[in-house]
């Protein structure tokens, strides 16, 4: 049998309450754990709710999650991953689910007026890459892409910023340097500059564990 044959996909709809968050590389989300009925469950999330959610959503929330279901016939693995989570309210059994409320895990409001991305400028001279300059540039490309914003925020090679021996050298789109960074600093520094792209997250879940209450 060939590929296609072998894999079957289908829509799927479940509840359950929410346990925890699935944490790759210590800081990417890739999904969630959830008790349903049948026992714990884990849904990969789509790349647009990855980026929607934050760490704020508590345990035992009660989610409705949609999405799509492949089969592997080959494997006998199946495989959930979610486009549309809402909030919603019940039990195991014996009671209805109130209609599920639309959580506000993306930002709907009507699309911005196309601006000139912000750009984040990143010294390529030698002394700066023997110090960690390519992973630092790895990382950055890394945390706009969890962040969604890569359509924001661009990544551009600079010469010598003339302080070599500080390397990596790096200047925010705000025009802040930084010197001597290292791979494991850049998502920090990321969240410091781009807060008003995660405070949306967090009024967003938070709003979503308000509906569930």
């Amino acid at each position: 049998m060939g590929e296609f044959h072998n894999t079957e996909i289908s829509e799927f709809c479940l509840e359950g309450r929410f346990l925890d968050f699935v944490i790759k590389d210590g800081y990417k989300l890739k999904g969630l754990l959830l008790a349903t009925a049948e026992g714990e469950c884990y849904v990969k999330l789509a790349k647009h709710l990855r980026v929607a959610f934050d760490l704020r959503l508590p345990p035992g929330t009660w989610l409705q999650v949609a999405g799509t279901k492949k089969y592997d016939l080959k494997d006998d693995k199946i495989t959930l991953k979610a486009e549309r989570v809402m909030a919603a309210r019940g039990t195991w059994e014996g009671e209805k689910i109130s209609p599920p409320q639309e959580p506000p895990l993306v930002n709907q409001s009507k699309p911005k007026p196309t601006k000139t991305k912000s750009t984040i400028l990143v010294c390529q001279k030698s002394d700066c890459m023997k110090r960690g300059g390519k992973a630092v540039c790895q990382a950055l490309e890394a945390a706009l892409s969890d962040r969604g914003l890569e359509d924001q925020v661009n990544i551009k090679g600079t010469g010598c910023m003339k302080n070599c021996k500080a390397g990596p050298n790096l200047v925010m789109p705000d025009k802040t340097r930084y010197s001597r960074i290292q791979a494991r600093q850049v998502p920090t520094i990321m969240d410091k500059h781009f807060a008003d792209n995660q405070r949306e997250v967090a009024i967003a879940v938070s709003s979503l564990a308000e509906a569930a209450t």
